[in-house]
């Protein structure tokens, strides 16, 4: 995929199914195309409500179903959390809902590798968006695809960890499991930057 628009037509409704992790609950949004099944969000758990009532709160009309593709990519997911060093096929993942901008953010992030980080700043430079910083913050706090689309390994220039949608300590807890290291105030090392 280039970054251009794919027309895929839905079929019915949205599905959904639960993957729990030991970092808490996650779903995958998705519906049945006549391609094949689209993944259109992973939704982490980031307060006290359910993941089933944030799941039916953002799409009204959803049921809990799976297929293959989807329990594949939910036990890759269960793996990933685990601690195995893994990468996500995009295949099935409905990068067309993202805006040409959002898109090139996503994929400059998705090419950084296991245990290394980038800054905001820096992944704005590689897609040529001078000063750009806080809109890749912006992009990346809005990533439907978190963990698919690894935006916990984009931090601050200063190795302060930066926002995540599941909160500071997942984020952390998710780069510590890749080998990030971190300084006793907290801030990440940065020894392996990308870009």
């Amino acid at each position: 995929m280039t970054g251009s628009k794919v027309t895929m037509m839905r079929i019915d409704r949205p599905f959904y199914e639960l993957v729990t992790t030991r970092l808490g609950p996650f779903g995958i949004v998705w519906w049945q195309t006549d391609h094949g099944p689209r993944v259109r969000q992973t939704l982490l758990k980031t307060g006290h409500e359910p993941i089933e009532q944030v799941i039916n709160n953002c799409y009204p009309r959803v049921v809990r179903n799976t297929c293959q593709a989807i329990q594949d990519l939910a036990n890759r997911l269960k793996s990933f959390l685990q601690g195995d060093a893994l990468s996500f096929d995009l295949e099935n993942i409905a990068l067309e809902i993202c805006s040409s901008f959002q898109y090139s953010v996503l994929m400059a992030e998705y090419a950084i590798p296991r245990g290394w980080v980038s800054s905001y700043g820096r992944i704005a430079n590689h897609i040529r968006v001078s000063g750009g910083g806080r809109a890749v913050g912006h992009a990346l706090a809005t990533n439907p695809f978190p963990i698919i689309i690894p935006c916990h390994r984009a931090v601050r220039m200063n190795g302060e960890l930066g926002g995540y949608q599941g909160g500071s300590p997942m984020k952390r807890a998710l780069l510590a499991m890749e080998g990030v290291e971190f300084d006793r105030t907290g801030k990440v090392m940065m020894k392996k930057v990308f870009y």
